[in-house]
């Protein structure tokens, strides 16, 4: 009888243990690589006559530390890795521009809202990461080109390019 006890507690523990394995399976988190397509609306053509095409393309992120990614979005004709800013917001997490193209988009350099210290220390009364990051680094006109739906599993991202708009948009 303690034999059989002891077989159904380990077999018990081995079902919690696996069952709690599933949540780290990258599920939860915004890392992994995205499989989708990319959608070019090309402005090169006239205004009346904008050529919109799709083709597939994944979008591989990769956490680089507690703030930046870095993202690696590929297809048959598209190819670029870049990093960007993410904030946690409800069920979702919300990306914005790092370095240079941040100062470069907004017009000032980022952080500037955040001598004090830390760029979440001085979140207050129950503001999400994103927005203590709006409230602090921008304006109500600012535009943002993307983020993840952490409930349907999913990463959407404009890239903004001289010959047309490319939109990104994958799930894991």
């Amino acid at each position: 009888m303690k034999k059989r006890n002891i077989l159904i507690f380990s077999i018990l523990t081995l079902l919690i243990i696996a069952c709690d394995k599933t949540d780290d399976l990258n599920v939860n988190s915004i890392e992994g690589i995205y499989y989708g397509t990319i959608s070019i609306e090309s402005s090169l053509k006239s205004n009346t006559n904008a050529e919109l095409i799709s083709s597939l393309a994944s979008a591989e992120v990769i956490k680089l530390n507690d703030e930046q990614i870095q993202v690696h979005c590929y297809g048959s004709e598209f190819d670029t890795t870049f990093m960007l800013n993410y904030f946690e917001h409800n069920d979702s997490v919300m990306v914005c521009l790092t370095g240079d193209d941040f100062e470069h988009m907004y017009g000032h350099i980022y952080g500037v809202g955040h001598m004090s210290g830390g760029m979440m220390i001085d979140k207050q009364n129950g503001e999400t990461e994103w927005i203590h990051h709006m409230n602090d680094e921008h304006i109500d006109v600012d535009e943002h080109f993307g983020g993840f739906d952490m409930m349907q599993h999913s990463f959407g991202y404009i890239f903004k390019i001289k010959d047309g708009d490319y939109h990104f948009q994958g799930t894991k």
